[in-house]
């Protein structure tokens, strides 16, 4: 699908997927300062809550069915305020990996996961989140089968060589204080006529930015799964 430039720069979207990649690198030193967080508030990694699309929770409707009703304010996960990198990534996995064409558009779902991004335009990456989003042909014909998914998220961590950086140079996190967090679950997908659908393990490691006196927020979607 179609993606834009990734900054009023000018900055190609080779060359922001690079840019990331080296943050999340540079960043891949951060878990030392993660661990004050998860004491000082009391919040386990382990028990961080999923954001799932409440619409999208009950079985589909029968091809002769009523046209379900648009509930677009409730459908579509919003980012959560926290400062834990871990539940910020497991609800901002369980977003990425829902979606129901009964409920909105495919327009209205790429705004909304847009809205999960940093604010700073030097590491966000929206072009990371527009490649999850289906295409528009993809989605009409979905739309048509009045298609959705769910998402259970299983678990979240830091994967083990952000742990190691984050171990040779606490301090690197300050910079940019974004975190690589890996999120494991299993999406559901259902459409109409299918009660039963069909289900897929799902991984994927995110860079999640939470600085010190504001909420974690998305900074992109990685192109390969860190361990």
């Amino acid at each position: 699908m179609p993606s834009r430039p990734m900054n009023p720069g000018g900055a190609s979207p080779v060359r922001r997927r690079a840019l990331l990649g080296t943050a999340v690198l540079v960043v891949l030193v951060a878990l030392a300062g993660l661990a004050a967080y998860l004491t000082r508030d009391g919040r386990s990694p382990s028990k961080a809550p999923a954001v799932q699309p409440s619409s999208a929770t009950s079985a589909p409707a029968s091809p002769s069915g009523p046209p379900l009703p648009r509930t677009r304010s409730r459908a579509l996960a919003v980012p959560p305020k926290t400062h834990n990198p871990i539940v910020f990534g497991k609800a901002a996995a369980a977003a990425l990996w829902s979606y129901d064409t009964r409920a909105y558009s495919r327009t209205e779902l790429r705004t909304a996961l847009r809205a999960w991004l940093t604010s700073e335009d030097r590491y966000a990456d929206p072009a990371s989140v527009d490649k999850v989003v289906p295409s528009a042909v993809l989605w009409k014909e979905m739309a048509a089968n009045r298609q959705f998914a769910t998402a259970k998220v299983h678990e979240g961590h830091f994967p083990d060589s952000f742990t190691r950086a984050l171990q040779a140079d606490p301090g690197a996190i300050t910079q940019a204080y974004i975190y690589a967090v890996t999120v494991s679950g299993k999406q559901s997908i259902a459409w109409k006529g299918s009660h039963a659908g069909g289900a897929e393990s799902r991984s994927t490691t995110l860079a999640v930015q939470c600085r010190p006196h504001q909420p974690c927020a998305l900074v992109g979607v990685m192109p390969s799964v860190a361990p």
